[in-house]
């Protein structure tokens, strides 16, 4: 029969594994602190200590796109890109994030490496332009090391650069035309998001870059499509949004609008590939209003029955315009709806966006058929 160990024995073998984890305890206390004074205090934590877990976010602009995000905007700290075909409404996105960012008292800047900002057009859609911090570089290089000096600033909410496709070496523009300068751009985006993303987290700035498509050649099945400046962007960005213009949007038969939808392609803060539909009118940006009366009958807080709109014992109108217009023109309403929204969708509740400054009468400066609804056509 084998022997039973005495209780002495006993004791002894469990205090061996005790006094070894205690020593490599006591080890990785004194490489702690001997880390936070070579580095800083923080430099290392462990994750339930961090003082911030939740994620911060400035909305959009969009409610639907924010729903879509699953954090109530773009994430601060972070880098993301945002890419589609020509005139499907990527700086217009990046203007009312910045609007936005602005109306809670963020102070933003504006990288336009293409040379096309159109400040009577970002100050309708609520940019103050008075108080953007706006830069026209002439090289890529220039663009990316201004950019890196209002990051590393701490001062900057968020910084647009628009767009990478634009960001020109110093190489290619002191060469001749025709030369080849084959992988330039890349390695300069790649250079530069290295140096951008610890600066990035730690001035907790939210950072986008536009970007345009390119396709590949010879590709004879799957998607052609890629995206300029090489691969580093895709890997580094926490958000990728895919921005696609999908119908026109007619009030008889002017073309006063585009139907907008965005696809979330990565997203590392919340799940990914979510789809967000929404109108961009011309002269005026999203439609918000248009926004809320959409989310509004998905979420069972607006009913409409055939053409008329209503919220709870209140006739919004008859058509979607009309009901946008009332709600441009009633803002309190405005806000309930948004805000049982959010409460539906798991967002933050901010009762106080729709009654900003920044709301506008949408929809109020054309006319209406007699049930007030608009025209979708598919863009070309």
């Amino acid at each position: 029969m084998a022997r039973s160990k005495s209780p002495s024995t006993a004791t002894e073998s469990d205090a061996k594994p005790k006094a070894a984890s205690d020593g490599k305890l006591k080890a990785l206390e004194t490489t702690i602190a001997g880390l936070n004074r070579r580095f800083g205090d923080g430099i290392i934590m462990k994750l339930g200590e961090a003082t911030r877990l939740d994620i911060e976010s400035i909305p959009t602009g969009s409610l639907s796109l924010d729903l879509a995000l699953g954090i109530g905007g773009i994430p601060k700290g972070r880098i993301m890109e945002i890419y589609g075909p020509e005139s499907s409404g990527k700086t217009t996105v990046c203007l009312h994030v910045i609007a936005e960012a602005q109306r809670k008292g963020g102070v933003c800047g504006f990288v336009d490496v293409e040379h096309a900002l159109d400040p009577a057009y970002a100050r309708r859609i609520g940019v103050d332009v008075d108080n953007l911090y706006i830069t026209q570089p002439d090289t890529g290089e220039q663009a990316l090391e201004i950019t890196e000096a209002l990051v590393r600033s701490g001062a900057m909410d968020v910084v647009v650069v628009d767009s990478v496709a634009a960001l020109v070496p110093r190489a290619e523009i002191e060469g001749e035309m025709g030369d080849s300068h084959v992988g330039l751009q890349a390695r300069l985006m790649s250079q530069a998001l290295r140096k951008l993303v610890g600066a990035v987290k730690t001035s907790g700035t939210s950072m986008i870059f536009t970007n345009q498509l390119r396709q590949k050649i010879g590709v004879m099945f799957g998607n052609p499509e890629t995206t300029s400046g090489g691969m580093a962007l895709k890997f580094y960005a926490s958000v990728r949004l895919d921005i696609r213009r999908i119908q026109s949007i007619k009030q008889g038969t002017d073309v006063v609008g585009n139907r907008t939808r965005v696809t979330v392609r990565k997203n590392k803060v919340a799940p990914p590939f979510k789809v967000a539909e929404f109108d961009i009118m011309y002269n005026e940006g999203i439609s918000k209003n248009g926004d809320l009366l959409d989310l509004g009958v998905e979420y069972a807080v607006v009913e409409k029955r055939g053409a008329f709109y209503s919220f709870r014992d209140i006739r919004l109108g008859q058509g979607r315009e009309n009901a946008k217009v009332f709600l441009g023109e009633n803002p309190t309403i405005a806000a309930e709806i948004d805000g049982l929204i959010r409460q539906t969708g798991g967002l933050p509740v901010n009762l106080s966006r729709r009654s900003s400054a920044g709301m506008d009468d949408e929809g109020s400066s054309y006319a209406n058929d007699d049930d007030g609804a608009m025209m979708l056509d598919d863009a070309a």
